[in-house]
C-alpha cells in the first residue's frame, strides 16, 4: 500500500473509527457495571488501558511511517 493511501486511510480511521471505538469501550464498561455492579476504579482503568492497546495492534502497519515524508 503506498504512502498516500495509508495517510488517507489513517485519517479516516482516526476521524471515524476511533470515536466509534471509544463509544464501544465506554459501553462495555457500563455493561460491566450493570451486569456485575460497580467495579473498583483499578479494574476499569485496566479495561480502558487494555482496550486502548488492543485497537492499535491490527492497525499498526497502516500507521507506521505516516509522519515521514514521501
Amino acid at each position: 500500500m503506498d504512502l498516500k493511501t495509508r495517510k488517507r486511510l489513517s485519517l479516516l480511521i482516526l476521524l471515524l473509527g476511533l470515536p466509534a471505538y471509544i463509544v464501544v469501550a465506554v459501553s462495555l464498561v457500563n455493561w460491566m457495571d450493570a451486569r456485575w455492579g460497580r467495579q473498583p476504579i483499578w479494574i476499569e482503568l485496566l479495561v480502558y488501558i487494555g482496550l486502548g492497546i488492543v485497537w492499535i495492534l491490527p492497525l499498526k502497519r497502516i500507521f507506521t511511517g505516516i509522519g515521514r515524508g514521501e
